[in-house]
């Protein structure tokens, strides 16, 4: 199935400029081999995107895996590709089984193993993947000033973290005029509101922080493809299926039918524009695990809600 290529439309993000859509990387070398993960990697840089997200520990939860599949998976497709300089690649430390916690040590070792996978000398954007509350602020943020000082990072952001350290950390970088955090990856989608609108997105507001949400489609429930009575066959399965179980899931469903059918467009694309319109976001996270699959995705960058399509998106899963 070829995608058609988008506009190649970027947002900054920091100093690096990203496309609407950041490709999740989770499916590489778990769901997808690494011939189908090529595929896909193709097919959306022909679509229009530049912006790949993984993390040192993807899949380390697959039978047979130990973390750093999916960086291995894309570092074998820039080297073939020879196309490094075009893709902006986000990787996260922290969660890896022999890398765990934001210790100064551990983000340092862990970090060489993540450049060695990917088969480059530099990350574009590197994430704390999960807050170390054992480790304070100013280890692990003066440990990622170092990466930046060496050019083995260009920026840095935060994964799973509390407002309060969030605002904490970049009141730490600033102060002592350290690297900061520009981007953050909260878990967001329509169905999954709570943990980020309220006092995470007012800390990102006011210091300028890019949301860059993860779990945009609510593992696969806002393709529209999850429906009462419906039999999927997918690793996500069960977790997309526990929405059904509730009002909102149901709500939201019949509201993205609404509206896809205004545009003919598919209930993925209208649930990632939604997102898209929020404040603060810049660019959902969304993978695939076929080419099949990226089109409703890519069509993120020409789909536009009208207000009244985001009243509507809004009250169902309020």
């Amino acid at each position: 199935m070829t995608v058609t290529p988008g506009p190649r439309n970027r947002t900054p993000l920091g100093s690096l400029s990203v496309s609407p859509l950041s490709l999740g990387g989770n499916v590489f070398g778990w769901t997808a081999d690494e011939a189908e993960s090529f595929a896909v990697l193709d097919a959306y840089v022909a679509g229009g995107g530049n912006f790949i997200d993984t993390a040192d520990v993807y899949s380390a939860w697959a039978p047979g895996n130990k973390g750093g599949e999916s960086e291995t998976v894309i570092g074998n497709w820039l080297a073939s590709h020879g196309n490094r300089s075009d893709v902006v690649i986000a990787t996260k430390v922290g969660a890896h089984p022999a890398y765990k916690g934001l210790s100064a040590a551990t983000i340092k070792a862990a970090v060489d193993e993540s450049l060695t996978r990917l088969r480059t000398d530099y990350l574009d954007l590197y994430y704390t993947h999960y807050d170390d509350e054992s480790v304070e602020v100013s280890e692990f943020l003066t440990a990622l000033d170092d990466l930046v000082r060496a050019g083995k990072v260009r920026e840095i952001a935060a994964s799973n973290i509390s407002a309060q350290r969030l605002e904490e950390s970049l009141a730490f970088s600033d102060r002592e005029g350290l690297a900061r955090y520009v981007a953050l990856q909260p878990h967001y989608n329509l169905v999954s509101r709570d943990t980020y609108e309220g006092e995470l997105a007012d800390v990102a507001a006011r210091n300028g922080v890019a949301a860059v949400p993860y779990y945009a489609l609510a593992s696969g429930f806002l393709t529209g493809k999850y429906r009462p009575g419906s039999t999927v066959d997918s690793a996500r399965t069960a977790k997309a299926a526990t929405h059904l179980d509730t009002d909102r899931g149901l709500r939201v469903l019949t509201a993205l039918d609404s509206v896809a059918a205004a545009h003919e467009a598919e209930i993925a694309t209208v649930a990632l524009a939604w997102l898209a319109a929020q404040p603060t976001v810049v660019a959902p996270i969304a993978s695939a695990r076929t080419v099949s699959q990226l089109p409703a995705l890519l069509g993120l960058a020409e789909l536009t809600l009208t207000e009244a399509e985001l009243k509507l998106l809004d009250e169902a899963s309020a």
